[in-house]
C-alpha cells in the first residue's frame, strides 16, 4: 500500500470504527472483547484490498457479518457469556435511569439469542437491511430470514417481556376501527 492509501485506511478506521465497533458488539451479543476482536480482523482483511475497495464502509461490514456467521457455525462450543439480571424497574425515572436500564435488558435479551438469531436481527433492524440483502450477506434464503426474524423475536419477547411496551400494540389491544354505515343514494 502506498502512502497515500495509507493516510486514507487511516481517516477511515479513525473516522468509522466506532460506528463499526457498535455493530460489531451487537453481533458478538454484547462482548466488547469479541467485538474488538471481530472488527480488527475485519480491518486487517480490508487493509489487505484497500486500494481496490470501492465503499470501503459496506466492504468492512460485510466482512464482519460473515465473519460472524463463520463463527456461530463453528462445531465446538463457546463459552457462555453470563449476565446479572436487571434491576426491577424504578417507575420511570426521569434522570434517564429508564434508558440505561431499557439498554441493559436489551442487551442481556439479545446475549441469550443464538448467534444466528442475534445476527439476523441486527442486520434487519439495526443496520436497517432489506430482507433480500440479509438473505445475501448470510448465504440464506428470503423465506429463511423471514423466519428467523419471527422466531427471533419471539424468543427476544420471552426473555424481555418489559420490550413489549416499546412495540405496536398486539391485535387485541389495538383500537378498533369502527366505519359506520354509509347510506349510498343514486
Amino acid at each position: 500500500m502506498d502512502a497515500a492509501g495509507q493516510e486514507s485506511f487511516r481517516e477511515f478506521v479513525a473516522g468509522r470504527s466506532s460506528a463499526l465497533l457498535k455493530t460489531a458488539v451487537l453481533l458478538s451479543g454484547g462482548d466488547r472483547h469479541a467485538a474488538e476482536d471481530l472488527l480488527q480482523n475485519a480491518l486487517i482483511k480490508a487493509a489487505g484490498r484497500w486500494q481496490r475497495i470501492d465503499e470501503p464502509e459496506a466492504y468492512v461490514r460485510r466482512i464482519l457479518y460473515r465473519q460472524q456467521v463463520s463463527r456461530w457455525r463453528l462445531k465446538w462450543r463457546r463459552r457462555e457469556l453470563t449476565v446479572a439480571e436487571p434491576p426491577e424497574s424504578g417507575g420511570g425515572a426521569a434522570d434517564g435511569a429508564a434508558g440505561v436500564e431499557l439498554r441493559l435488558v436489551m442487551r442481556g435479551a439479545l446475549a441469550r439469542l443464538t448467534a444466528r438469531q442475534r445476527t439476523v436481527l441486527v442486520l434487519r433492524y439495526f443496520e436497517d437491511l432489506p430482507e433480500g440483502d440479509v438473505a445475501r450477506i448470510l448465504g440464506c434464503s428470503v423465506g429463511t430470514v423471514r423466519s428467523t426474524t419471527h422466531r427471533s423475536l419471539a424468543r427476544l419477547r420471552e426473555l424481555a417481556p418489559e420490550l413489549a411496551a416499546l412495540g405496536p400494540a398486539p391485535a387485541e389491544q389495538q383500537p378498533s376501527r369502527d366505519f359506520s354505515p354509509v347510506e349510498v343514494r343514486p
